[in-house]
């Protein structure tokens, strides 16, 4: 399985960056996917997962109300909409997925592959 996640780049603060992580290879049909991420001199951070045989979704307290997780099954997609940005969400954003993604997890050890990182920059 590879993860290809694209879309991060430079925002202000109050502004909006919308991210792709598309899946390749042989998957389960009942994986999860989600999105990390890693400021620096910081651990690697969960941010939110959607299920992707039932839509279910887990977001993290600092995320919620501003990003919102989507999927395309049909493309292996999953798409991360951020908005109303803050500088303190400045970080490389990782897609991952969870090949028993049942139950949707925030550990990293429960994620089984991982996409490039992609660098989110919110200037203040």
């Amino acid at each position: 399985v590879q993860l290809q996640a694209s879309g991060g780049g430079l925002v202000q603060a109050g502004g909006s960056l919308r991210l792709t992580c598309a899946a390749s290879g042989r998957t389960s049909s009942s994986y999860a996917m989600g999105w990390f991420r890693q400021a620096p001199g910081k651990e690697r951070e969960f941010v939110l997962a959607i299920s992707r045989r039932n839509g279910n979704t887990y977001y993290a307290d600092s995320v919620k109300g501003r990003f919102t997780i989507s999927r395309d099954n049909a493309k292996n997609t999953v798409y991360l909409q951020m908005n109303s940005l803050k500088p303190e969400d400045t970080a490389v954003y990782y897609c991952a997925l969870a090949l028993q993604g049942s139950v949707l997890s925030v550990h990293v050890k429960a994620y089984n592959y991982w996409g490039q990182g992609t660098l989110v920059t919110v200037s203040s």
